[in-house]
């Protein structure tokens, strides 16, 4: 093989590693939250002790519904894997609130092993859609 023909080949060999280690087109997020409306201002923290119940939509929204009925809507800093598919999650405070700097970690199904840790978002008053 002469040596243009071996530049060329590994010219070739480059260029097509190069085309398997680009991104290929973005997937959209897969979210499955019921709509809503907000009914106020966005709130860095929420007290614990007046969570009645949480409501995981999907990787991405939690809805905490207090016990006066108000409902937080948290959308996460960014996609937390299997949260929507578990379901389950877990967090540490040490202040009694849990706020927008704080993470939660997926407790899955069925596993001993925790799952991944997320970082939370603002805490949005909303009402459901249609209610």
């Amino acid at each position: 093989m002469s040596k243009r023909a071996i530049a060329l080949s590994a010219a070739v060999a480059t260029l097509t590693l190069a085309g398997c280690t680009q991104e290929g087109p973005r997937r959209q997020p897969v979210i499955k939250a019921q709509a809503a409306v907000a009914v106020g201002r966005p709130v860095n923290c929420i007290q614990t002790t007046l969570i009645h119940d949480t409501k995981v939509w999907d990787d991405y929204t939690i809805d905490f519904v207090m016990n006066n009925g108000t409902r937080y809507r948290n959308t996460l800093a960014g996609r937390c894997p299997n949260l929507g598919f578990d379901q389950r999650f877990a967090y540490k405070t040490t202040t009694g609130s849990l706020c927008d700097v704080d993470t939660i970690t997926v407790l899955p199904t069925g596993s001993s092993i925790p799952g991944p840790t997320c970082g939370l978002g603002k805490f949005v008053p909303v009402r459901l859609a249609g209610r």
